[in-house]
């Protein structure tokens, strides 16, 4: 189920400076919701941004309204022997004056579509801090199911936030 108006297309590298303008703007206003810090992330050169999307059995999604881009998710498939099984979701986002629309449901939809192209592909992996109950909502509304909590998986300064791995069974 697409959002009346919204377009959501993977991005390639001709997307990469638009896409990483959206990532530092998520990871600066959100960082309770992501691993990556925005004070890291700000120094990476636009051409390792680049490499992004260059990588094998990887891609990231972009949700548009209109030329804008205003949500992302990124999916990449585990590539050890023993691991080919399993795809991870990370990055997911959508600009705050666009929630409430179906972006997130529209990227995180297409990422499982996407991802089932891939041969023997049988479960997708996210993690979702413990704070982020609109996310969890939505992942559980998918049919991601928790697995594990990790105690203290992210540090902000001296505050720990958990993460629950959640998974979902293809």
């Amino acid at each position: 189920m697409r959002p009346m108006g919204a377009q959501v297309r993977a991005l390639t590298e001709t997307d990469a400076e638009v896409w990483w303008t959206v990532r530092l703007r998520a990871l600066r206003e959100e960082p309770e919701a992501f691993g990556s810090s925005y004070q890291e992330a700000r120094e990476t050169p636009l051409e390792r941004v680049r490499e992004r999307f260059r990588q094998p059995e990887s891609f990231v999604l972009g949700a548009f309204e209109g030329a804008e881009l205003v949500g992302t998710v990124g999916c990449f498939r585990r590539q050890g022997v023993k691991e080919r099984h399993k795809a991870t979701i990370w990055g997911m986002y959508v600009a705050p004056e666009h929630r409430g629309h179906g972006l997130g449901r529209g990227l995180i939809e297409q990422a499982i579509e996407d991802a089932r192209a891939w041969p023997a592909l049988t479960q997708i992996h996210l993690a979702v801090t413990t704070v982020n109950e609109p996310a969890r909502r939505l992942y559980r509304s998918l049919g991601f199911e928790v697995y594990g909590v990790e105690p203290c998986a992210l540090k902000l300064g001296e505050r720990c936030l958990d993460e629950e791995l959640m998974l979902r069974r293809l």
